[in-house]
């Protein structure tokens, strides 16, 4: 259950990131061209082919050379947030915590006046519908705080779904543990295509990543139900990081094979400024 006093803390966080985030996050979406635009940015020499009439005439006055002027435009996004809400996402305050990530980078995105699309996934895709505006965010927290985590993260399937929503270049923010095949990853990457602003952002409980755990446990897979009672060694603790780190290690790789794509991984305890941080003062 997310606390609705977290939109204060939202409130507050936008405050304290805005000079370090924001101009960065705005910055990756601007374009340059001659003759019009939001913002002037700067001069540049004519060259032939340049339109005629962005050439400033009162330079050419005082340098007898031609100049044109360039403005900046800003082209608002679509940004599309999808969270896993399969069973597995049920492991103590992943979901929350995944909840707050969507909901924080939900907010600055609106500071930003961009458009926001928030949906879930796990056995079928929901696409969340709530209050438009200053209000949405309250609304897609009230969403968040009704979901149950349950069933298996069909990541491909539901992307496939939501695809048609895509209908220009967008920012797609995908949060989940990624605990799955890593084939599907790659699918569904393969499948958004090449034209999008991706970010992969993987949720870890602390003991998932690191198995603070000594002696007899009864091990149950939360998607499948199976059970397993096992004795949780040394060895099987270091057998376990290793296999963690090396799936975590292919997540990387995959997001490498697709330009504008990025990895983060973050655990449950982490401060929501740092997510954020890392997440939007990150360009490509």
């Amino acid at each position: 259950m997310i606390d609705p006093s977290f939109l204060d803390e939202l409130h507050r966080l936008t405050l304290v990131v805005n000079r370090n985030v924001y101009s960065k996050y705005s910055g990756e979406h601007k374009s340059l061209s001659s003759g019009s635009g939001t913002l002037f940015k700067e001069h540049r020499i004519y060259t032939p082919g340049d339109n005629f009439k962005a050439i400033d005439w009162r330079v050419y006055a005082r340098t007898d050379d031609l100049y044109v002027k360039q403005f900046e435009e800003e082209r608002n996004l679509n940004v599309h947030i999808l969270t896993d809400v399969s069973k597995s996402m049920d492991l103590d305050k992943k979901f929350d915590f995944a909840g707050k990530v969507a909901l924080s980078f939900g907010f600055l995105a609106m500071k930003n006046n961009e458009r926001v699309q928030f949906s879930t996934f796990a056995n079928d895709l929901e696409i969340l519908k709530g209050s438009k505006g200053h209000k949405q965010i309250t609304s897609m927290l009230d969403a968040f705080n009704k979901i149950k985590p349950k069933g298996k993260s069909q990541l491909y399937q539901s992307v496939h779904r939501y695809k048609k929503l895509i209908h220009s270049k967008s920012y797609v923010v995908i949060i989940s543990d990624f605990l799955f095949d890593l084939k599907i990853l790659e699918n569904t990457l393969h499948l958004l295509g090449r034209d999008h602003t991706i970010k992969l952002v993987q949720i870890l409980d602390p003991v998932e990543k690191n198995m603070d755990l000594e002696g007899d446990f009864k091990l149950i897979d939360s998607e499948s139900d199976f059970e397993l009672r096992t004795y949780i060694s040394k060895r099987a603790q270091q057998q376990y990081v290793e296999k963690l780190d090396k799936h975590v290690q292919e997540i990387q790789n995959i997001a490498n094979k697709f330009p504008g794509t990025k990895f983060y991984q973050f655990t449950t305890d982490r401060k929501m400024f740092d997510v954020l941080f890392s997440i939007t003062n990150d360009r490509f």
